[in-house]
């Protein structure tokens, strides 16, 4: 079976601001992809076993919410370590590290432009 997920775009209003908040809260790189309507920042993924990967992206049409679809990123081994970033980084927690039971544990945030975005792991 694939995954229900393909690839997802996060909506930012600042991109190097958006861009510096998950390369923090994440450790992660954020690699630029720029087009000519858009700046366009794609999340390391493993593109070569067709991983599931997404991006952050700014354009005129590009509305960051916290009303509708919900992405959930991975949070590594402890979700503990990527939350401890969060408000540092500029962004907000709106639900600390909760026990989902045989699912592992998630948390949501607010990043800083403003989507609600939800952080996942298994401890």
């Amino acid at each position: 079976m694939s995954n229900a997920i393909s690839w997802f775009e996060i909506p930012v209003k600042n991109f190097e601001r958006a861009k510096s908040f998950y390369k923090t809260m994440l450790a992660t790189e954020i690699t630029d992809h720029h087009m000519d309507h858009a700046k366009y920042g794609v999340f390391a993924y493993d593109e070569d076993n067709n991983k599931v990967g997404g991006a952050i992206i700014e354009m005129p049409d590009a509305e960051p919410s916290t009303k509708g679809t919900t992405v959930y990123l991975n949070g590594g081994n402890d979700l503990g370590v990527p939350l401890s970033r969060v408000e540092s980084s500029g962004g907000k927690i709106l639900m600390p590290k909760t026990d989902i039971g045989e699912n592992g544990y998630m948390a949501q945030i607010l990043d800083t432009e403003g989507n609600k975005i939800a952080l996942h792991s298994w401890s």
